[in-house]
């Protein structure tokens, strides 16, 4: 099984001038979702950061949290460096899982799924 790989623009235009942190792009990633291809989906989706967060996807709608979710459907595990890479592009999530930077646990199917699920566009 392979894990999915994310392509998100660097965004690193907030109005304090400061880079956007991998946490920042977590959070816009509920204005990304494609509601049709969350459409009937009840999942919720881990990252296992410095400072974790997870997504609630629900029939179409998407919001993101601080914390840990009380039992995750899919948790990805990774340094917040690597994860902001593989948001940017710069890291292939399949080479990411291959060589250890990425670990998947839960939902691999939707682990593959989720590229399709958002609009990267939308988190620039």
């Amino acid at each position: 099984m392979h894990a999915c790989e994310w392509h998100f623009d660097k965004a690193d235009n907030l109005d304090n001038g400061d880079t956007m942190t991998v946490n920042d792009l977590i959070k816009k990633m509920p204005q990304a979702l494609n509601p049709s291809a969350a459409a009937g989906m009840q999942t919720t989706i881990q990252y296992k950061i410095s400072n974790p967060m997870y997504l609630v996807i629900e029939d179409g709608k998407c919001s993101a949290h601080e914390g840990e979710a009380p039992s995750p459907d899919l948790a990805l595990t990774m340094t917040d460096d690597n994860l902001m890479a593989m948001l940017k592009g710069e890291l292939n999530g399949i080479s990411a899982f291959m060589s250890g930077k990425l670990k998947v646990e839960g939902d691999m199917m939707l682990a593959q799924r989720m590229q399709g699920m958002f609009d990267t566009s939308k988190l620039a």
